[in-house]
Formats: structure tokens, sequence, C-alpha cells
């Protein structure tokens, strides 16, 4: 019997106690930004049962309540008893935020702002295949999409007895590459104590699974884990303890590529954690979607306080139409990687760009949202010079 080829990617809904984190993270950064578009954000959340935890670096001249920031994005969850995993009214929540380092705000500010220096030092990967139209991988874009039509239903009241914590995984058979199936779909979902689980797992599998599945044009044949330990009505904060930046393979390429361990949610675009990774990708995708490759992965460097990256990888994983020298000449000559003009092209300060909405169902690859890094604007010129006569 031949061995299948198997691959699994998994994503989590805005409700799991991580993301809630995420959320609030995110959210604070967006209302400093909001009135002080030169904020330097490093936040960081803890939560468990009723209680919160907001900490980390901020600088900005910003009037900010912290706190009800994060009542504000629990409520949206849908949070808002202590029965459902945490109460928006009733939680108990601590603020314990300094100031950033002035060490650090001198490599990072120079006057220039497309010469400021990256806010940190570190390694950041983006990463593009073509099998799917948003140049994403397969099983973590279903993941991503089992999940957030789950919670799109919750909140329109079109999921019975469903509640805001769900967790997807999704197991691709790549056996024929060229046909890839759907072997395995999990979903553990949050639900009332009173739900009839019968009927709960058939509306999960018929109208959420199947059609999740037939939208990417794949099989329905394949096989089902829906709430697997029978039971699932303690869930968010108050079944298991949520910290930001603890769902790092989700928020990117579901495992496909490497990750360069850095943390998004909290952080303003001075922290090239967030900003460079986010242009890998843009670099990656565009390369992709010119004909270079057909998986691709971009590596940046760089070193607290000096504005060009150290290095530039390239792994094309065997599908190069093109010559890696080639390839690299390409990001050099289209592409630029300083801190300061990443900044600028996709507009990372600006009061109407929402960290928010990205601390969910990933950074990459969504079709819900118009990212400036998703955006396939460079194409043509890549096109031109990667295979010019």
């Amino acid at each position: 019997m031949e061995e299948k080829i198997l691959f699994t990617s998994e994503s989590v809904s805005e409700g799991h106690p991580d993301k809630v984190c995420d959320q609030i993270a995110d959210a604070i950064l967006d209302a400093c930004l909001a009135q002080d578009s030169r904020s330097h954000v490093a936040c960081e959340v803890f939560a468990t049962k009723e209680f919160i935890l907001i900490g980390g670096e901020i600088t900005t001249k910003a009037k900010v309540d912290y706190a009800q920031i994060a009542r504000g994005v629990l409520k949206d969850i849908g949070y808002t008893n202590a029965k459902l995993g945490i109460g928006c009214d009733s939680c108990q929540i601590k603020v314990l935020v300094n100031t950033q380092s002035p060490d650090i705000e001198m490599g990072v500010d120079r006057g220039d702002p497309l010469q400021q220096g990256a806010g940190d030092q570190g390694i950041m990967f983006g990463y593009a295949t073509n099998e799917t139209a948003g140049y994403m991988p397969l099983p973590i874009s279903i993941a991503h999409k089992l999940v957030r039509v789950a919670t799109s239903l919750r909140k329109e009241g079109k999921f019975p007895h469903a509640r805001p914590d769900m967790k997807s995984q999704v197991t691709i058979d790549y056996t024929d590459p060229d046909a890839p199936r759907i072997d395995t779909v999990l979903m553990s979902i949050q639900h009332d104590e009173d739900a009839d689980m019968d009927a709960f797992k058939a509306f999960v599998h018929d109208r959420i699974m199947v059609p999740v599945a037939e939208s990417f044009g794949l099989n329905s044949d394949f096989r089902t884990l829906i709430n697997p330990t029978g039971r699932f009505v303690t869930g968010g904060p108050a079944g298991d303890t949520g910290l930001t930046g603890r769902k790092l393979i989700v928020d990117t390429y579901g495992g496909s590529a490497r990750h360069g361990g850095g943390a998004f949610s909290g952080k303003d675009p001075s922290k090239v954690d967030r900003s460079a990774s986010y242009y890998a990708r843009y670099i990656a995708k565009n390369l992709v979607a010119a004909g270079a490759a057909d998986r691709l992965e971009i590596q940046l460097s760089y070193a607290i306080g000096v504005p060009e990256p150290i290095s530039v990888g390239l792994s094309t994983f065997g599908t190069k139409h093109v010559e890696d020298g080639k390839i690299l000449e390409a990001v050099r000559r289209f592409f630029d990687a300083r801190p300061g003009a990443i900044i600028a092209q996709f507009g990372m300060t600006k009061p109407n760009f929402r960290y928010r909405d990205i601390s969910n169902y990933g950074c990459y690859g969504r079709p819900d949202l118009d990212l400036p890094w998703e955006r396939l604007d460079k194409v043509d010129e890549l096109k031109a010079f990667l295979f010019q006569k």
C-alpha cells in the first residue's frame, strides 16, 4: 500500500485566548497611532480566568485608556459573560506599561524617515506559492476559512449554540502533487452546555466544512473530527491562558515556510519583526506571480539601528524558472526593504491603518482585506526584467 504524502496546518478563531491577547495589543497600537503616528509600541497582553494583564513599553503622545480598549475588544468578540470564557465588564484588568528605552529610540529615529534604523535585530521570512489563487499554501488557506466562516455564522446568529473559542486543522494529501485532496478536517468549537451535539456536529459538517471545501474546488469525502473530546463548554481565557505572539505559525504560512521567531501583534512598524516580515511576503508573492518560481521564500535580516538589511536570502525549492542570481538582482533593483521605506509604501502609521484587522485569520492571502503587501503591483516590471530577451 502506497504511503500518503500529507501536510497539516491549523488556525484559530478570534475567541481563542491567544488571539484575544493579540487583538487587545493591536487595538491599543491602533489607538496610539490614530492620535500620534510616531508612537513606539511594544505591547504584551496576558489573559486568564476573569483577568487581563497589559504590559510592555509604549512611548506616545496619545491619550489612551488601555483597559477600556481591552473591554471593547472582549465585547466585540462576544465575551460578555464570565460563563462564556471571560466577562468584558466583570473581568479585572491590570495595566503595567513603561516607556520605550531611549537607547532603542536613539537608533531608530534619525530625522529622515527613510533613514530610520531597524527597531531590533532579527531574521524575517516571506513566502509564496502558486498552489492557490492567493499565493498561499492550501492547508492554511482552508483552515483559516473554516474558522472565519464559523465565526461569521456565530456572529450573525446563524450557528446555534456556538461560542467564540474555535480551532481548525486541515490535512492535505499531496500524494499526487498535481491533484491534492483533503484528507482530514478537524474542528473544535466551544458550545453552550445544553447544545444537542448530534445536531451541532451535523451543522459543522454540512454548513461549514463541506461548503468551504467545495469553495476551493476540492473533495468533500474527507475524514472529519468535530469536538473529538466530546465536550467543549469551558473555553476562552477561562479554559486556557492566553498570551500575545503565541500563534506565529497561524499568523503566517501554517508551517509550510520558515519563521524568524518574532511575533507581530502589539508592535509598531519600526519593529522589523512585523514590517519586514510583511515586506518579505510582498517580495515573494510578486516574484512568484511574475513566474520566477512556483514556490519561493525570501529571508531578510537586520541589525538594530541600521536601515539597510544585512542580508537577503532566497530559496526556490527546486521550482525556479530563473537563476537565483537574477532573482536576487531583481530584489535589489525593485524592492526597498529599509524600515522607513516599507512604512511609507504600505502607509503603516496612517490613522486608517487597522492592525487589529490582521490579528486574526492570518496576515497573508486575505481575500476579505485589501492589504498593501498582498498587492501584485510589481509583476509587470519583474516579468520584463526576469525574462528579457
